[in-house]
């Protein structure tokens, strides 16, 4: 048994990331549009009616951009905690609204999806796990700390999602004005390139086959700078950058250990190491 794992958005133009097996999958976010997850989706031979469920992570905009209309044309449940829903202003089915917490993991088939807290600016932010058949995919995004649950959960995984937001010096010296900086990099905002760093080299498991970089700045980070930065330490694990503009490739995640050749490649194609 394997899981598929793709990005389908990341970045602050909106984020949403498909896990799933052959009969079953989930969408962590729904920061796109409806159409535009349909188009990107049917672009990789992913089919929406084995989407069973959107988890929400937290309120900000690019993260739930298409979750009305989304839920609403395919009657998806959306496990969502009940301040995000409020604080988000959110016009969901209400029978099409599942409440989740830390203490209990939501079972979607043959997947078992665990949230658990983070260190972000919104009301009540969680990240995920989701495990099936012993195999776990991490999703860590829009995490101002590598606090001990990010750490926990990442030195589990078979493949992750791991936001590397910016480059400390390209933020230092931008246009963005100063509070946003402070906000940015200030521990409930977002992790650097170094922070990411820091995280796979010090946790990263033996048996981990993909790492995708996601959530990339525009005007604070380049995925050419941030490649060169991972891949002296990749070893065998291939390292993705997920695009802000353009879905990835579709990643088949196994539990049994690989032999692959090590990889690290952007999206779109341009470049390949």
């Amino acid at each position: 048994m394997s899981l598929q794992i793709t990005s389908l958005n990341s970045g602050s133009n909106g984020n949403c990331y498909y896990i799933g097996n052959a009969t079953e999958a989930v969408l962590i976010d729904a920061g796109i549009s409806c159409r535009e997850t349909e188009r990107r989706m049917k672009r990789l031979g992913l089919k929406m009616d084995i989407v069973k469920a959107i988890f929400i992570s937290h309120e900000h905009s690019d993260h739930i951009r298409g979750l009305e209309v989304l839920s609403k044309k395919y009657n998806l449940p959306v496990y969502i905690t009940e301040k995000t829903m409020l604080h988000g202003g959110l016009q969901l089915h209400a029978d099409n609204v599942k409440v989740f917490d830390e203490a209990t993991p939501v079972i979607i088939g043959a997947l078992t999806v665990h949230a658990f807290s983070k260190a972000h600016d919104a009301i009540e932010p969680h990240s995920f796990m989701i495990t099936a058949d012993e195999i776990r995919i991490g999703v860590f995004t829009d995490i101002g700390v590598p606090c001990n649950n990010l750490i926990r959960h990442f030195q589990q995984c078979h493949a992750a999602f791991l936001e590397a937001n910016y480059d400390e010096t390209m933020l230092e010296q931008g246009r963005y004005p100063f509070f946003l900086k402070k906000r940015i990099r200030g521990g409930k905002g977002h992790l650097s390139n170094t922070q990411a760093l820091e995280v796979f080299k010090a946790h990263k498991p033996s048996y981990m086959t993909h790492l995708l970089l996601s959530h990339l700045s525009r005007d604070n980070n380049k995925p050419e700078l941030v490649l060169d930065l991972f891949r002296p330490h990749a070893g065998r694990t291939e390292v993705i950058v997920a695009s802000r503009d353009v879905e990835t490739a579709v990643y088949h995640i196994s539990a049994i250990p690989q032999v692959i050749v090590p990889q690290i490649q952007y999206v779109q194609g341009q470049l390949a190491f």
